[in-house]
């Protein structure tokens, strides 16, 4: 395959971590105990869901993906010149989440700082405005961090996408040394129209056409594609990308999506089945226990391939991003061996497999109070203490931002330290 920007420098992800909370709650639970059609459990393809307690929020999210991240650019951390995070979880209509991030992260004071919506595609704007930047060569040796960071405010109102929602952050260093990832720069296919097929009117109360936001995904999916393959000469979907990851709200979604892609690229049916086992499960693997990260999720996708693909040497991944409202794009890049080495150092299994187990009755309990996050009130305060056993089942028992409550509208954080957790 060949770009207008062949021969232009290696820029991309230089590091990649999620964060996806504490807690857990087994999908076949929440089924049972909302009495869901188990016929349909299959369908979605998951085993868990990440939940969020009342301590945490889409600012700790933010931080506790990032601040691996941070520690290890040592004498860099300087150089972090822009941090863009992106959210449909809001806690401000003014003041950004990436305002209380950067000052957590202790990043420096002559950094832009901004936050950007545009639902589960707004990450996948944020990275290529980043590589941008980072591409034009302006601030030689400059980084940026982008962070998508969500909290789930659905409950039963949201019928069959409850058991889909996750909650929590996925944090990408974007740099000129792309260890993760390297952008395949000028190799990308947008595609974007008004649709009412999701959204969050109020702090506390999504609503969704299902049916709609289903049409208008794998609609955007074939379409950016086109879009790609008109920008990239000789890109082929069966024999460009090594590996996919498609935003994943649930898997049965990127089943659907990759049969059409087959379907339209002419791919006999024998084929089909047999292509989403070796370029797609590997995808699968950490979406199908956190659930929808929303602008993350592509990210967690991404994770998921680089752990768990049977990938040697280099492998081109096809990513696809696609957000409601609506906004897509279809782009790539190379991961390699190294990519590997540099996603081990972050341990996402063992913090995915150590979230504690809730029981559906427990998971109902914090569903009011965390219906709350979001909801703008002059004083709260959150009793931290009581989610102590959350804290003591983190493996490493690194630091850990925690959300105390607000006063005078101003939230509040503070650091879980080590000793507090013995």
């Amino acid at each position: 395959m060949t770009t207008a920007t062949d021969g232009a420098p290696r820029v991309g992800i230089e590091a990649l971590n999620v964060h996806a909370g504490l807690a857990r709650l087994s999908t076949r639970d929440l089924f049972e105990g909302r009495g869901l059609d188990m016929d349909r459990l299959g369908h979605l393809m998951m085993d868990a869901r990440s939940i969020a307690l009342p301590c945490e929020d889409p600012v700790t999210n933010a931080v506790n993906a990032a601040a691996p991240i941070v520690a290890a650019t040592g004498e860099d951390r300087d150089r972090i010149e822009l941090i863009l995070t992106s959210s449909e979880s809001g806690v401000d209509y003014s003041k950004s989440i990436a305002s209380y991030v950067h000052e957590y992260l202790g990043l420096s004071r002559h950094c832009r700082v901004m936050e950007v919506k545009q639902a589960c595609y707004a990450a996948t704007g944020a990275l290529q405005i980043a590589a941008g930047y980072i591409a034009s060569g302006l601030s030689p040796g400059a980084k940026a961090l982008v962070i998508a960071t969500d909290v789930s405010m659905v409950d039963a109102r949201a019928d069959y996408a409850e058991p889909a929602t996750g909650t929590g952050a996925a944090a990408m260093l974007v740099g000129d040394d792309p260890k993760v990832l390297a952008l395949d720069l000028g190799a990308f296919g947008t595609y974007s129209y008004e649709t009412m097929d999701s959204a969050r009117p109020l702090p506390d109360h999504d609503i969704a056409d299902v049916d709609g936001s289903l049409f208008a995904y794998l609609d955007c999916l074939s379409q950016s594609f086109s879009d790609y393959c008109g920008k990239v000469a000789g890109a082929d979907l069966r024999t460009t990308f090594d590996q996919l990851a498609l935003h994943t709200p649930f898997a049965g979604l990127v089943k659907a999506g990759h049969r059409k892609l087959m379907r339209e690229a002419r791919a006999p049916a024998e084929e089909i089945e047999e292509d989403f086992t070796a370029r797609l499960r590997p995808s699968l693997v950490y979406p199908s226990v956190v659930g929808n990260l929303c602008s993350g999720s592509v990210y967690l996708a991404l994770a998921s391939i680089i752990d768990h693909a049977p990938y040697r040497g280099s492998a081109r991944v096809g990513l696809f991003s696609y957000g409601s409202g609506c906004a897509s794009e279809f782009f790539s890049g190379l991961i390699d061996e190294g990519s590997r080495a540099e996603m081990a150092r972050m341990g996402i299994a063992a913090r995915l497999d150590a979230r504690v187990a809730l029981s559906f009755a427990e998971y109902a309990e914090l569903l009011a109070e965390n219906s709350r996050c979001l909801v703008p009130v002059p004083d709260r305060k959150i009793e931290v203490e009581r989610f102590q056993r959350f804290f003591e089942a983190r493996p490493g028992r690194e630091r850990l931002l925690v959300y105390r409550g607000v006063e005078g509208y101003h939230r509040r954080y503070e650091w879980v330290e080590e000793e507090t957790n013995r």
